[in-house]
């Protein structure tokens, strides 16, 4: 019997999609919990301790350090990404025609108010 019926062709070289970098596959990755910890940097000690009150606000854990080299400049983006992030908005489901009216009038919505 012959292998030309069960040719399957050379292997693709290709690399696999995550073994270059640009996509996270690991969803269980939460920034700001006691394993993957926010890496923030800060000037001063009196701004360190602003930022720690807004970290225990927010039930997060982060490693802040202090920077008082000249010119260093301040790395809080990963908290404020975290405190400024919206909820899931959801929108009210519109009745459709056949439905009864929403404004207690007793006909259905196409006679009424649709």
């Amino acid at each position: 019997m012959s292998d030309k019926f069960f040719y399957k062709g050379r292997q693709d070289a290709r690399q696999h999609h995550t073994a270059y970098g640009g996509f996270q596959t690991n969803a269980s990755q939460k920034s700001g919990s006691k394993k993957y910890p926010l890496t923030l940097v800060v000037t001063s000690e009196a701004r360190k301790k602003e930022v720690e009150a807004q970290v225990a606000a927010a039930k997060l854990h982060a490693t802040i350090s202090v920077d008082t080299r000249e010119g260093a400049a301040e790395s809080i983006n990963e908290l404020t990404a975290i405190l400024n992030k919206t909820g899931t908005v959801t929108a009210a489901k519109s009745p459709s025609r056949n439905d009864a009216c929403t404004c207690g009038s007793g006909l259905k919505f196409k006679k009424c108010c649709g």
